[in-house]
C-alpha cells in the first residue's frame, strides 16, 4: 500500500511540476471556473457532486463560500486496488479561504461499510492539518472541511478513510504554493 501511495504521489508531483512551467501559482489561486463549469455547478443546485459543488446542502451546512472552486489536481484514495474516494482542494476568492473536499465513491458505499473520515487542508508551512473535519462511523458521500486560513501557505487537500479492523487510507491532493 505504501509503495502504491508513493507511486501515486510521485506521479502527481511530476504532473504538478510539468504543469507549473515557468510560473508558480499560490495556494489560494488558480484558474477561475469556466462559464460551462459555473453553469454545471448552478444546475446541480443543492446536490453534491464528485467534482465538488460549493452550493450543495452539505457545503452550505459546512460553511463553504459559494464561489469556491477547485485548485490543483484531484488525488484518489485507494483500498488495495479499489478507488474509494476523491480528494480535492478548493479556494474561495470572496472569503479568501481554502477548503478540503472528499467525495466517497458510490462503488465503495454500495459495499455497505461504515467508516470514519477526516478531511481538511494540509499546510506544509505548519506541518499540520488546518480546517480539520472528522466524521465518525458514517456512510455518507460528501465531506467538506472547515474553512482554512491558508491562502498564503503551501497546501494540499487532505482526505483519510478509516475502516474498522483495517488500515487508514489517506492522500493529499497536488501541493499548491
Amino acid at each position: 500500500m505504501r509503495r502504491a501511495r508513493m507511486a501515486v504521489a510521485a506521479t502527481a508531483a511530476g504532473a504538478a511540476l510539468s504543469l507549473l512551467g515557468t510560473g508558480v501559482a499560490s495556494a489560494g489561486s488558480g484558474p477561475a471556473p469556466s462559464p460551462q463549469e459555473r453553469a454545471a455547478t448552478e444546475a446541480a443546485g443543492a446536490a453534491g457532486t464528485e467534482a465538488g459543488n460549493p452550493r450543495s446542502a452539505v457545503a452550505t451546512a459546512s460553511g463553504v463560500c459559494s464561489d469556491a472552486y477547485q485548485i490543483g489536481s484531484t488525488a484518489y484514495v485507494y483500498r488495495n486496488t479499489e478507488t474509494i474516494a476523491s480528494v480535492k482542494q478548493f479556494y474561495s476568492p470572496s472569503c479568501d479561504e481554502n477548503y478540503g473536499y472528499t467525495w466517497v465513491w458510490q462503488s465503495f458505499l454500495d459495499q455497505d461499510i461504515n467508516f470514519d473520515l477526516v478531511t481538511g487542508v494540509w499546510s506544509y508551512d505548519r506541518d499540520y492539518l488546518v480546517g480539520k473535519r472528522l466524521v465518525i462511523d458514517t456512510h455518507a458521500q460528501e465531506f467538506w472541511s472547515n474553512a482554512a486560513d491558508t491562502v498564503n501557505e503551501c497546501t494540499s487537500g487532505y482526505g483519510q478513510v478509516t475502516i474498522l479492523n483495517e488500515a487508514s487510507y489517506d492522500v493529499r491532493s497536488e501541493q499548491r504554493c
